[in-house]
């Protein structure tokens, strides 16, 4: 069977909630292998709440669709503060990437309570400036970006990240709407360990099949070689 947009493969799906510092209740999901421990977890930032992300943005839902499958991994996706979908709506009022560092902390807190394993965090767009400013903590093994803006996270977020030490990996496609790859080069160079990847073809949204399939098994890539790459059939 051909993997496509669509395909949903067997894995346990369970709706979790997240509780922020500041006292919101989040709400999410957590996707894991089916009949076997992860070997390691995505949490996902998702894409600005104030224009359609969420966290069934579709490069998130089909990784939760298909990697605790194909690459044993646990995908931890979530609602910002404010942001809805069909799992529900999380507390409080979408605020600008500031108060996020709390609902970005408790889901990392709940990935640590969970004993879930090498957690990475997943940013797009907005979320990747959630994943500069705010996901410094020592549970994490590395990041990786899907079309960074670098609006919010400034020089200074990334001399901070520079100095957290950890892997940073950057996808960036050619034709995005804000960053493209040879000014991400450039941007990113204050940041030993970043690896900028440019995508030829991609847009901001990485709409198509094609450039989803690019992205995961980058991130597979990353986190869980051995499963690299993704199989196109099951």
């Amino acid at each position: 069977m051909e993997i496509r947009a669509a395909t949903v493969l067997p894995a346990r799906r369970e709706p979790i909630e997240l509780h922020t510092g500041d006292g919101l209740r989040l709400v999410g999901e957590l996707a894991q292998p089916l009949d076997r421990p992860p070997v390691a977890t995505l949490v996902t930032l998702h894409p600005l709440p104030t224009h359609g992300g969420f966290m069934d943005s579709h490069v998130y839902k089909k990784a939760a669709n298909r990697l605790p499958a194909l690459a044993d991994l646990a995908v931890l996706r979530f609602n910002t503060r404010g942001t809805g979908s069909e799992r529900g709506t999380s507390e409080g009022t979408f605020d600008g990437g500031e108060g996020e560092r709390f609902d970005v902390t408790a889901a990392l807190e709940y990935a640590e309570y969970h004993d879930l394993p090498r957690v990475w965090v997943v940013g797009w767009s907005f979320g990747t400036e959630l994943a500069l400013k705010w996901a410094h903590d020592p549970l994490v093994e590395g990041a990786i970006l899907l079309s960074p803006p670098l609006h919010r996270a400034t020089d200074d977020d990334l001399d901070a990240w520079a100095g957290f030490g950890r892997p940073l990996v950057v996808l960036v496609p050619e034709f995005d709407d804000y960053l493209r790859p040879e000014e991400a080069r450039r941007r990113f160079a204050r940041v030993p360990q970043a690896e900028v990847i440019g995508v030829d073809g991609a847009k901001h949204l990485w709409v198509g099949e094609p450039y989803v399939r690019i992205v995961l098994n980058e991130i597979v890539r990353r986190v869980n070689p051995e499963a690299y790459p993704l199989p196109s059939d099951i």
